[in-house]
């Protein structure tokens, strides 16, 4: 019997990892084929105080070196589910997520995503999340969440740690090269808080930015170097 192994990547996230863990056990439909791992990254306010008075036994937190890419292969190793689901602490994921996983993974589809929406009524931003429908990997993106068989993760080798950005698209695009991936169409919500921050058209010209930089073959570095200056 396939069961999904949530894995959470977690820095400094207080305001939403406790909400987010409610939410999953409030939503999911099969809670005994489920488990929950959080792993953090060295935060420094009380986010790990938060996870810990969760008590259910399917949630657990582990420690890891800084950088999501560490961090989600830390949590795929410690997973003990035939289905990995990468899920960002500020993401929140539809009612009964986790059948909708289990049904395309019946179906024979091993990866893939929800449509995204964002919690913003900004019209730039509804219309991104228009275009997270269609099956095409320039509409891709971590926000979008990530479930993937463990075997085929393991198959492509998790995510590529030199990466300290851009590590879910990297991933994504060798699961696009194997053909193995689907859109559940129904929405997961994410926070525009990066958006608000920086202003829509600043933030959304910086990722294609990014986009194209790699395109063009930057490294890992110089993503990661453009990132801090413009960014984070």
């Amino acid at each position: 019997m396939n069961r999904i192994s949530i894995i959470i990547p977690m820095l400094n996230e207080a305001e939403h990892i406790g909400k987010l863990l409610q939410h999953l056990i409030e939503n999911a439909k099969q809670k005994n084929r489920l488990e929950i791992i959080v792993v953090d990254g060295g935060s420094t306010d009380n986010s790990v105080e938060i996870v810990k008075t969760f008590t259910q036994t399917n949630i657990k937190i582990i420690n890891s070196s800084k950088g999501r890419s560490k961090q989600m292969n830390a949590g795929a190793k410690a997973a003990t589910g035939t289905i990995l689901y990468f899920l960002h602490a500020d993401s929140f994921p539809p009612e009964h997520f986790d059948q909708f996983i289990l049904n395309e993974i019946q179906k024979g589809n091993y990866a893939g995503c929800f449509r995204l929406k964002f919690d913003s009524n900004h019209w730039w931003l509804r219309l991104a999340g228009w275009f997270t429908k269609f099956n095409f990997k320039a509409c891709r993106g971590g926000d979008q969440s990530l479930f993937v068989t463990k075997a085929l993760f393991n198959k492509i080798g998790g995510f590529d740690e030199s990466y300290i950005i851009y590590e879910d698209n990297i991933f994504i695009s060798q699961l696009y090269d194997c053909n193995q991936f689907t859109v559940i169409n129904s929405p997961i919500i994410t926070s525009s808080r990066l958006y608000k921050k920086h202003g829509v058209f600043k933030l959304q010209y910086h990722f294609w930015m990014i986009y194209l930089k790699k395109w063009f073959g930057a490294s890992a570095i110089d993503l990661h170097k453009y990132y801090k200056k413009h960014i984070s």
